[in-house]
């Protein structure tokens, strides 16, 4: 696959480039960032996913997410796809809301018309970003960790559950736990994936913990003055799910800290060290 470079600049010691390609699954040009940090000729290092949010691209954590400097100390490669695909024909909200359509992608595979054609980003996070990284930059795929914002929290959880195999680590930063009983997730899941619900299950980390999924363990942070706490992100239905299934959790309600990147830098760096005890143990 081709891939043309949209920009690099010196980080930390490492390089941090943004770049374009055209997709196979989403029938459009996707731009993504990867940060990769000083090393040896010839290693190969371990990476995070980094998922990011409703209305974010690429840009948001990578400009916004003080993650170069942690990850230049512990040697992680940090990939940060878009949030949904774009461009000329592309279908959005039809009321042009934030929530649903571009920058709105949910890390799904739509069924749905009109955006079974362009909105697959479950294929493109899970398989055809990781073939296109692992070809290009030093990436080792044993190796490999995923997290994320919000949706992206979402995101991460839910794609860690169906391939513990293939993640040694999962972590988040307000995340919608339980899409099937929140707006957003109702909204979205329902115009991607159409109305019968059982659809929605796969997609949802609290309905796949009580259908038998497991994960090794998980950090989450929630901030408690974050204003989407009660209605949209639910921390406590994921932590009720944990317990019952005996997974692990580390759920950290942070006082005062709200929904934006001052909070997720805050809390960052304890990510990427949770991350690299886990990929380089």
């Amino acid at each position: 696959m081709t891939l043309e470079t949209v920009s690099l600049n010196r980080s930390h010691g490492g390089v941090q480039g943004v770049y374009k390609h055209a997709s196979r699954e989403t029938k459009t040009t996707m731009t993504f960032s990867v940060y990769v940090p000083p090393h040896q000729d010839g290693a190969k290092l371990p990476v995070v996913w980094y998922l990011s949010g409703l209305t974010c691209t690429h840009a948001n954590v990578t400009e916004k997410g003080e993650f170069r400097k942690a990850c230049a100390e512990l040697g992680l490669i940090l990939v940060a796809p878009d949030t949904s695909p774009r461009g000329e024909g592309v279908p959005g909200d039809a009321a042009a809301a934030y929530d649903f359509g571009l920058g709105a992608g949910f890390y799904v595979d739509a069924t749905q018309a009109p955006f079974a054609r362009n909105y697959r980003m479950w294929s493109y996070v899970t398989e055809e970003l990781p073939e296109l990284v692992t070809g290009h930059f030093p990436a080792d795929p044993k190796r490999q960790s995923i997290f994320g914002h919000s949706m992206g929290g979402h995101g991460a959880l839910t794609i860690a559950l169906r391939h513990p195999g293939r993640y040694r680590a999962a972590s988040a930063f307000a995340p919608i736990a339980a899409p099937s009983q929140v707006p957003w997730g109702i909204k979205a899941l329902g115009g991607y994936l159409g109305e019968t619900r059982e659809t929605w299950r796969k997609h949802d980390a609290v309905a796949l913990i009580e259908d038998g999924a497991r994960f090794s363990d998980f950090l989450v942070d929630v901030g408690d003055a974050d204003p989407f706490l009660a209605e949209q992100l639910r921390p406590e239905l994921l932590e009720r799910a944990c317990a019952k299934a005996d997974i692990p959790l580390i759920l950290r309600r942070q006082p005062g800290y709200d929904h934006s990147y001052y909070f997720i830098s805050t809390f960052m760096e304890d990510h990427l060290r949770w991350h690299a005890a886990r990929l380089n143990g």
